[in-house]
């Protein structure tokens, strides 16, 4: 088997139904298994999927697992050499999967590797990066990363970098992310105390303390169009991300390194929730909702340390 690939999904129906579709005609003679894990959606995914695709491998479940478990569900199932991540909310075009295989099977150092990612309008997603240090965050929630000049301040997104040529990263999108089979049975499966982000960034940290190289190469292009399942969490969204980053660095920089990651994101949180609220005043739809994001957001800063690692 070549290829095994992995979607979760959770009431993205017809997202799923185009993201499947286009798997299954860019194929390109690749032999394949395909494993879709719904977390309980209500949306008539299953019943979708089971008519529609009936060669897919789909695990239901009776509640909603989060994106690493429903993952290692199916991970543990994959009989490829190579394992796909792929959101329910991509489409796949042309030879990219058979051409991110090709990539795999020449490059052995390689443990995982992404390729370019696009947006609904044809422009080109910043995925595949560097790790969120608390350096990194700190130009990012400064606002210090859009200095023009030294690409010091561009370190962390790498939004000047057209993702035209292969070069080692840090960090590869969870959205597409093709992972040596070997490589994940060495390092161990996501880790399930991440709900729903961070899990993608502490898989990568671990591939590379094995040894292992994490790899942009522009072999071919999907399009995501982000939001999916995300749309319905409004404002916890960005409380399951701050969560989700602070027990990164809880998890990879210790107790004090937690403390110091959370104290700066609830940080940015609060000057957010104060700059939207005072815009608010002068009127305008956009900044009252605004700012009532982030005072829930700040409201929840509480639950956004987590209580074990």
């Amino acid at each position: 088997m070549d290829l095994s690939i992995v979607i979760i999904n959770w009431n993205t129906r017809e997202m799923l139904r185009d993201c499947l579709t286009s798997v299954y005609e860019n194929i390109n003679g690749l032999s394949v298994e395909v494993f879709v894990v719904d977390n309980a959606s209500d949306d008539g995914s299953q019943a979708m999927v089971v008519e529609a695709f009936p060669d897919v491998k789909l695990i239901c479940n009776t509640e909603n697992k989060g994106f690493a478990a429903a993952n290692n569900q199916a991970l543990k199932l994959a009989t490829g050499r190579h394992v796909l991540l792929l959101n329910s909310d991509t489409l796949v075009h042309g030879d990219v999967m058979e051409k991110s295989v090709a990539y795999l099977d020449a490059q052995p150092s390689a443990g995982a590797m992404g390729c370019r990612v696009l947006n609904t309008d044809g422009s080109l997603q910043k995925t595949s990066g560097s790790y969120p240090s608390l350096l990194n965050l700190l130009l990012l929630t400064t606002g210090l990363w859009k200095v023009p000049g030294p690409a010091f301040f561009d370190r962390y997104q790498l939004t000047r970098w057209e993702r035209q040529d292969i070069r080692e990263v840090d960090v590869i999108s969870g959205c597409y992310m093709m992972v040596r089979k070997t490589a994940m049975d060495e390092t161990g499966l996501l880790d399930e105390s991440f709900f729903f982000y961070g899990e993608e960034t502490d898989w990568c940290r671990r591939f590379q303390n094995k040894g292992w190289k994490l790899m942009f190469a522009p072999v071919g292009v999907i399009t995501h169009f982000g939001g999916g399942s995300v749309k319905k969490l409004n404002h916890k969204r960005d409380v399951m991300l701050t969560e989700g980053t602070v027990r990164l660095h809880r998890k990879h920089s210790g107790l004090l390194g937690g403390a110091a990651c959370w104290t700066l994101l609830v940080g940015f949180n609060l000057s957010r929730a104060v700059f939207w609220s005072l815009t608010s005043i002068a009127g305008g739809a956009k900044a009252r909702e605004r700012g009532q994001h982030f005072r829930r957001v700040f409201g929840a800063s509480a639950q956004t340390w987590p209580g074990s690692v």
